[in-house]
């Protein structure tokens, strides 16, 4: 059945007329009079009878009325940009992938925002274990944060805040005891970080351009462990500048400026396309927004 003479039937028993239905369709009393023929085929009743100089609705069509309303609007309401949405009446999952330094700042903050609004949200983070595209694009992940690079045209992407790097050690380090120049800087011992035990990057080819080089002495995987690993030995490490900083002071650590010329730290957020439009994910990703930006201060 053409559902376009569900809208008719709609005009049709709300005027009781089949020239008042057809100014209201924005159609002609011909048109509205064939669709009227094609409706009492399929329902298998006259819907309108004459009456004088009018029509009135059979029984079976007074039945229909209400009915015939109620399922226009719920299509309507399917059709139009994010309409009917609350958030507190969201129920759904959504899976978060970041580092562990982005969570640990982001996680409480996060999950109090969204458990305030939408109670019935649950929120997964996840380490950077999976592949950013094919995981957005297989619907593994909901969001990416972090420093993204290498993803495809097609995943979108937004720029949250930029932040700079800044050396990590433990209060006690002989760093502190002089100005913290390239050349001393360069001279300590480094703990690298990276899931896939890479040593090199910005650091390096800024101090190459010096002709310095510093010695990663150990990889890590994780902040976390870098920092513990920074707290108990006099290796040094990198962090946001500003991030964790009671955490930082708790573990008896101490940040410095690298005394390097380098760019801050772009964090972003990543998503695929075909969310980008659904109203409970934006409303996420703006919650997500938010709570990265009040903890970067």
């Amino acid at each position: 059945m053409d559902l376009n003479l569900l809208r008719v039937l709609d005009a049709l028993l709300q005027e009781n007329s089949v020239t008042r239905a057809a100014e209201r369709l924005g159609t002609s009393p011909a048109a509205t009079s064939r669709a009227l023929a094609r409706l009492r085929r399929a329902v298998g009743d006259p819907l309108l009878v004459r009456a004088g100089q009018g029509l009135v609705p059979t029984p079976r069509a007074v039945e229909l009325r209400d009915e015939v309303g109620a399922l226009l609007r719920g299509c309507d309401n399917v059709l139009r940009p994010g309409a009917g949405f609350e958030a507190v009446h969201l129920q759904r999952t959504f899976t978060v992938q970041a580092t562990d330094l982005l969570l640990a700042q982001l996680a409480g903050p996060l999950t109090e925002r969204v458990r305030d609004r939408a109670p019935d949200v649950d929120v997964v983070f996840l380490p950077e274990a999976l592949e950013g595209d094919p995981a957005l694009r297989e619907g593994t992940l909901d969001v990416e944060l972090g420093v993204l690079g290498h993803l495809d045209p097609e995943i979108r992407t937004q720029s949250l805040v930029r932040r700079p790097l800044v050396g990590v050690a433990r209060s006690g380090h002989p760093l502190f005891r002089k100005r913290i120049d390239a050349r001393r800087f360069a001279a300590a011992d480094h703990i690298g970080i990276s899931r896939h035990g890479k040593r090199l990057g910005p650091i390096d080819h800024a101090l190459a351009e010096r002709g310095l080089r510093r010695r990663i002495a150990v990889v890590v995987p994780s902040h976390t462990s870098a920092m513990l690993l920074a707290r108990a030995t006099d290796l040094v490490t990198l962090t946001l500048d500003g991030w964790l900083p009671d955490p930082t002071s708790a573990l008896g650590l101490r940040t410095f400026p690298i005394p390097l010329d380098l760019d801050p730290v772009d964090l972003g957020m990543a998503w695929h396309p075909r969310n980008s439009a659904d109203p409970g994910h934006r409303w996420f990703r703006e919650h997500v927004a938010a709570a990265v930006r009040g903890a970067s201060g």
